[in-house]
């Protein structure tokens, strides 16, 4: 096992504490700071942001080659730390509870945890197995100061948590899987653009995700989650035959032929949809076709006729009507506003 014991003032110090161990090298670039990492330890990498309002991102695309055990002393940098895994799991533990055992944070579950000041906080990582995981940092007092004007929409005791500035308190929550939440993570992902265009997409994302891990919690300590008879495996499901539609939109899907092929009833399929996408199946498949039209028409040379057919329409009056009633423009004043605003600039 790999041990590592991090004492640090912020993330920037924890990772560098990281690499001391692990070996790699760290690169800067546009205030978002990469350890990569490629030896017989582990292979991929640890990146951070950090943002003016009390907030750092923490991601973990790795994988470990031995068990990794870091133990966090918590006297200086102390945050709420907001974890979801994308892929993979790992553990953590309260070094104060030596005779308890490492709690598993599942992959798609939403977790909140903070310890004590001067205590110790136990992360666990297992061997081989890709760790994707985001973790978003929260130190209470700039967070107060420059967002957390609404407290009341918390419930108490994870309000109370915010409001211990002096870190007296231990808070652990292990909430259920969210697989809506993996939407807007895969999205930070996926931001291409660079420089302070890139950051700001990224902390805009981050603050959604900080207020989907509070929502969630403040729901379902109030035992308002979403009641739902699907297990993970079935919403996992869902959500990988969403990419399947999105990659052959012109396709004629089924709900009958859809359910033959990914095994799930018709109905939990319909359960499936709206408990992620607040959407029936077909509302989805429309919907999906009509972002992937405007996209189109606003960046191609293709014509409406063009656009219909290529996203599995048949109808263009039909499309017209559903594109006015989505964008509140026809397709055709939605193009010619585009070409005017090219113009214009």
């Amino acid at each position: 096992m790999i041990k590592i014991k991090v004492k640090a003032q912020d993330a920037e110090e924890s990772v560098e504490q990281i690499k001391n161990v692990l070996g790699g090298a760290i690169e800067e670039q546009w205030g978002q700071h990469q350890l990569k990492v490629s030896n017989d330890k582990a292979k991929g990498t640890i990146s951070f942001i950090t943002f003016d309002w009390g907030v750092s991102l923490l991601e973990l695309d790795i994988t470990f080659f031995d068990e990794v055990l870091i133990e966090v002393d918590t006297s200086d940098f102390n945050p709420i730390s907001f974890y979801y895994c994308l892929e993979g799991y790992c553990g953590h533990k309260f070094g104060y509870q030596p005779e308890e055992k490492i709690k598993i944070m599942e992959q798609f579950q939403s977790v909140i945890l903070t310890n004590r000041d001067g205590g110790i906080t136990d992360r666990y990582f297992p061997t081989d197995v890709k760790i994707s995981q985001t973790v978003i940092q929260v130190r209470r007092k700039p967070f107060l100061r420059k967002r957390l004007n609404q407290g009341e929409e918390l419930n108490k005791k994870l309000y109370e948590v915010f409001l211990d500035t002096d870190h007296e308190k231990v808070f652990a929550y292990y909430g259920s899987y969210n697989l809506k939440m993996a939407e807007v993570v895969t999205a930070i992902k996926k931001v291409n653009t660079k420089g302070m265009i890139r950051i700001m997409m990224i902390e805009g994302l981050v603050y959604q995700i900080l207020s989907m891990h509070m929502i969630q919690h403040n729901k379902e300590v109030l035992d308002k989650r979403p009641q739902t008879s699907l297990l993970k495996r079935e919403l996992k499901v869902v959500r990988n035959y969403v990419k399947k539609i999105e990659k052959n939109i012109a396709k004629d899907f089924s709900l009958e032929d859809i359910s033959a092929e990914t095994g799930l009833t018709q109905a939990k399929l319909q359960e499936g949809f709206k408990l992620l996408y607040n959407k029936t199946v077909t509302e989805y498949i429309r919907h999906a076709r009509l972002e992937l039209a405007r996209n189109y028409i606003a960046t191609t040379e293709m014509n409406i006729s063009e656009v219909v057919y290529s996203i599995g329409f048949t109808s263009r009056s039909y499309f017209s009507k559903i594109f006015k009633e989505k964008f509140g423009l026809s397709p055709s004043e939605f193009k010619n506003s585009k070409k005017s605003a090219q113009v214009g600039g």
